[in-house]
């Protein structure tokens, strides 16, 4: 008997790793429980110290996880993209949420309640085994970005915070990537002010490496962009 197509939010999960090694019937379990979510570019999903009882898995978009440090300034912790998994902390107790995350652009999401992932956890334990692994390496690429940045210049902070982005996007029009951000928001990836990105920003924009637009950045040259990053 043939076996019926995956749903695609089922087939959705089998892409992100953390659900990647689970059985079919097991995504579709999952895919049952899960409720789709939309987001315009801006639009807060939720703000830091809410109630956290729902993890995520973008279908489609970018968001990021940012904090407002004791000086009140905004920093980004993280962008995800497609495929990738976020709000995990819900599926083991009703945590606080430690960031707040806001939309990059137009986003789907995939939510997944904290009750019905536990549920699915304690029926499947390598559902819990491949969130431990995600949440070590995530919390392994935190440390390898701050430390990087503690000995990076401005220049390549923002390089590197450039190239991250446009790897999560489709080339376009002869190898061209738009990424959908503010110079704030690089900014905020990059971890200095707005002014000294701006300033570099135009110096690669002078180079043809890039063209700026109204709250995006084409990529011209990924691999220009690439020797900037030290």
């Amino acid at each position: 008997m043939e076996r019926a197509r995956p749903t695609p939010v089922a087939e959705l999960l089998s892409r992100v790793p953390v659900f990647g090694a689970l059985a079919p019937e097991s995504l579709e379990r999952i895919a049952q429980v899960a409720v789709p979510r939309r987001l315009e570019p801006g639009e807060v999903l939720f703000r830091e110290g809410d109630a956290s009882d729902t993890c995520y898995v973008v279908r489609s978009g970018a968001v990021r996880a940012v904090r407002v440090n004791t000086g009140g300034r905004t920093i980004t912790l993280a962008t995800f993209g497609p495929e990738d998994f976020f709000g995990e902390l819900a599926m083991f107790e009703d945590e606080l949420r430690s960031a707040t995350i806001e939309a990059l652009e137009d986003t789907e999401l995939v939510a997944v309640l904290g009750g019905d992932m536990r549920r699915l956890m304690g029926e499947h334990p390598e559902i819990t085994v491949g969130l431990v692994i995600a949440l070590g390496r995530r919390l392994r690429e935190s440390n390898e970005r701050l430390s990087r940045q503690s000995f990076q210049t401005v220049q390549s902070r923002v390089a590197g915070a450039l190239r991250d982005l446009a790897s999560r996007q489709a080339a376009v029009n002869g190898g061209d990537v738009v990424v959908n951000a503010t110079q704030s928001d690089i900014a905020q990836l990059a971890g200095s002010s707005r002014e000294s990105a701006s300033r570099f920003l135009a110096v690669l924009q002078r180079a043809g490496v890039i063209t700026q637009g109204r709250g995006r950045v084409v990529i011209h040259d990924t691999q220009a962009l690439g020797r900037y990053v030290v």
